[in-house]
């Protein structure tokens, strides 16, 4: 993460000529538009290097290339456009299983919903999927309805609801704690996204690829839901591309019908191709943004560490570590520091309240881990609620200050953070070192290995299994066949 508070929007669609409804054999029509135009193109370039910002910067692997001639290949199909030079497609360093896109021929895939897929059709459905929602002006229709949206929707459902819609300095502390929010994209309805997967399989099956490749691709984004929900610590039980989506199970098979329905004979994957591109690609956190293993947070360049409550989800965005659980909710991050840290949280405070009717009181001080600390809390009162907003701060020395934001319900304070705000503490030389970055590793099965064999070389000190056999869309029963390929992490 970037370690800044502040984020700007991206607002989403603008209006776009329609063209005449969308038609493959018996398929029912779905209106789209026929053209990208000069404002939607602007309003794309502006939004950009936004998201760029937001989603941990574009991946600079050689897969990055492999990504944008997969997706400008499929993007041409949704008439948008006939130059695929007129699409902008990007693979984002981002450990979420995300991808968008936005008008102006913006695509987005991040790299951990690369490493979910198996081969590139699956890929170009994805693609297809989020473009399908531009060209039926999905973002358009839903921008009234709008929001910012953290893993889960964990960070802007203020656990009290006190906070939503409310306007004033509570209504403040609302905004500004969803900013560290890795993911900032429209919220569809379930028939917008049966129509992007609808247009999705057709794009596939207009490009020479095998319509049936997104329902595999919903198959293996259901068993990572599946087994996210089963990862202690985790926020990120329900990855974000299928969290506002239908059921996962009647959703694979509307697709694989739908696919049917397009009376394609293509049976293109480009399996071997694509392992080959994603071979190597980073796997989780990046250790240059800092990484969480179990409930703790560790940042090898910041030199710090802090775990989370026991019962809480942590996930790590691009400008802060955001935490959540039924008792409340946190982000850790930072601001600029002059070497006072009651002018600091005062700084956090006036940021976040736009520097207007901040409610004052006396900073507490205390030294955690050798750290000096220091933290203030005040009550934010809207119309049905309160709830507590505390800042603790800490001056690692150097210049540099670093915080928690905390809200709880009224009267709480700091009180089920407790254990997190005390755990904060600086990382050793050595173990800062001992932080690794994790990666994909095609690797061929040789005779004799089997499913129980190469999983025990996953990275994982749990549930090795069932990440095997997940990222590569296997079942527990699966036999491997020499001179397969499939993907460890390492």
């Amino acid at each position: 993460m970037k370690w800044t508070l502040a984020l700007g929007g991206t607002g989403a669609a603008l209006a776009m000529v329609l063209s005449a409804p969308a038609v493959i054999g018996q398929q029912r029509a779905i209106r789209t538009v026929s053209s990208i135009s000069q404002q939607d193109k602007a309003s794309g370039a502006k939004q950009h290097p936004e998201l760029l910002k937001e989603f941990g910067g574009p991946y600079a692997g050689p897969q990055a290339r492999y990504v944008e001639t997969v997706g400008r290949r499929i993007a041409v199909q949704s008439g948008l456009s006939n130059a695929q030079s007129d699409f902008t497609v990007t693979l984002l360093n981002s450990p979420v299983n995300n991808a968008f896109a936005i008008p102006g021929g913006y695509v987005y895939v991040t790299r951990q919903l690369m490493a979910l897929m198996n081969d590139e059709a699956e890929l170009a459905g994805v693609l297809g999927h989020e473009v399908g929602h531009v060209a039926a002006q999905h973002g358009q229709r839903r921008q009234k309805t709008a929001q910012r949206n953290a893993i889960g929707g964990a960070l802007l459902q203020v656990l009290t609801g006190a906070l939503l819609g409310d306007s004033g300095f509570a209504g403040l502390i609302q905004r500004g704690i969803g900013t560290g929010s890795q993911l900032l994209t429209l919220k569809f309805s379930r028939s917008q996204e049966y129509e992007a997967d609808d247009l999705g399989i057709r794009y596939l099956a207009a490009g020479g690829y095998d319509p049936r490749a997104l329902s595999d691709m919903l198959a293996s984004l259901a068993a990572q839901s599946s087994l996210d929900a089963r990862v202690a610590g985790s926020a990120r039980s329900m990855p974000e591309w299928a969290s506002t989506h239908p059921d996962p199970a009647s959703r694979v098979d509307r697709a694989a019908r739908e696919a049917q329905a397009t009376r394609s004979t293509s049976t293109t994957r480009n399996r071997d191709v694509f392992l080959a591109a994603l071979d190597g690609v980073l796997y989780g956190d990046d250790p240059k943004q800092g990484v969480i293993d179990g409930n703790r947070f560790r940042h090898p360049d910041l030199r710090l560490s802090f775990a989370a409550p026991s019962g809480f989800g942590m996930e790590n965005g691009s400008d802060a570590v955001s935490i959540t659980g039924s008792g409340g909710q946190a982000q850790f991050g930072t601001a600029a520091y002059r070497g006072d840290l009651s002018a600091y949280i005062d700084g956090v405070f006036a940021a976040l309240g736009d520097g207007k009717g901040v409610p004052g009181g006396a900073v507490s001080r205390t030294t955690i881990n050798g750290i000096p600390a220091a933290w203030r809390t005040v009550r934010a009162t809207s119309q049905s609620s309160q709830v507590d907003a505390t800042v603790i701060a800490y001056d690692f020395g150097g210049g540099k200050a670093y915080h928690f934001l905390l809200l709880t319900p009224a009267g709480r304070g700091i009180g089920p953070f407790t254990s997190m705000v005390q755990s904060v503490e600086r990382l050793s030389a050595k173990d800062a070192a001992a932080i690794k970055p994790r990666r994909i590793d095609v690797v061929t099965v040789k005779a004799g290995d089997t499913v129980q064999s190469l999983s025990r070389r996953m990275a994982y000190s749990d549930l090795q299994l069932e990440r095997f056999l997940t990222i590569n869309a296997l079942d527990a029963n699966a036999t491997l066949r020499p001179g397969q390929k499939v993907k460890i992490v390492v």
